[in-house]
């Protein structure tokens, strides 16, 4: 069980946000205060380069025994931040909620409501996003689809890192010690008990958003070649596909040769040949150092993060 009888953690990653800092500290200890008076609110700083450090400590400095933050060095990621929100926490439920507000703060009560009529975990699922282009939507639902059918467990649709968790299931996350982070698959992978509460997302009030295209890509690669091993396949049925097209080819060539007499020097096809070996494997060389690189990650042993500096107490192991 947690220390301190602590009923309900928030786990909060933010990241350049100075101008909603004042907003998020308000909405988020109004919707622990409707569930509990045993809360604690964890902001994890992922390396601001803005006013946020020292928004974050005039807030938990004014409410010391509920507001808490830890600093990191450097920007470590989204992933990682929530990691380290959660390695602190105390709390027999524990919420994780970005810090930009487009996930309300308002809808926690209800799923803890859900959390106390015995489900293990709570999602937060989107039935609309607000202010979200259609490439990235398009992009999105494709790839939450596209992972459902590469893994062999469920994996909810539609939701991101906005959920809630009871202290077991945060107990066998912490024994996941992989470098490259993909905490929704890690959880889903585990197969607690689990449900979800409908919500609109909001779009963003405040700046651009810390999670563009690029991030959101490298989040992908990270959950397809956590949980799957279908790439790898992938590349051997890619070679033996190309194995089959260049024996075609050569037999063609052979007919053109001794039987159509219909030879022609710098024949196309050979550049077209050549370069779609090269092509193929290039990307299979791209798709096996991709798992490479994940396993000397975590053969490297370093730690997930740094913290410059920390107000939350000492992480139980």
């Amino acid at each position: 069980m947690a220390s301190n009888n602590i009923d309900l953690s928030i786990v909060v990653p933010v990241f350049n946000e100075e101008m909603i800092i004042d907003e998020l500290v308000k909405r988020m200890t109004a919707a622990a205060k409707s569930i509990t008076d045993k809360y604690e609110i964890i902001f994890v700083n992922d390396g601001s380069r803005d006013k946020t450090q020292e928004k974050l400590k005039q807030a938990c400095s004014a409410h010391p025994e509920k507001l808490h933050y830890i600093s990191f060095a450097r920007n470590f990621g989204h992933q990682i931040a929530i990691t380290a929100g959660m390695d602190y926490a105390k709390g027999d439920a524990i919420v994780t909620i970005d810090g930009d507000l487009q996930d309300p703060p308002e809808l926690i009560p209800e799923m803890y409501r859900e959390y106390k009529n015995g489900f293990k975990v709570v999602y937060a699922k989107r039935s609309k996003r607000k202010g979200e282009t259609f490439f990235k939507l398009f992009t999105a639902k494709m790839f939450y689809r596209l992972m459902a059918r590469l893994v062999s467990f469920e994996i909810p649709l539609d939701v991101g890192d906005f959920r809630l968790i009871g202290r077991d299931v945060l107990d066998y996350l912490k024994q996941m010690k992989e470098y490259d982070k993909y905490i929704r698959g890690q959880i889903a992978w585990l197969g607690f008990k689990s449900t979800y509460v409908m919500f609109e997302r909001d779009e963003r009030k405040y700046g651009k958003t810390n999670y563009p295209f690029r991030k959101m890509l490298r989040l992908a690669f990270n959950g397809i070649t956590a949980f799957s091993d279908s790439p790898l396949k992938l590349a051997a049925q890619l070679g033996f596909v190309v194995c089959i097209i260049s024996f075609l080819i050569g037999v063609y060539a052979l007919y053109g040769y001794y039987f159509n007499r219909n030879t022609v020097p710098g024949w196309a096809s050979t550049i077209i040949s050549v370069t779609f070996l090269g092509g193929v494997q290039l990307l299979s060389l791209g798709i096996i150092g991709e798992y490479i690189s994940r396993i000397i990650n975590n053969v490297r042993n370093r730690p997930l993060y740094v913290i410059d500096e920390n107000t939350a107490e000492e992480k139980k192991d």
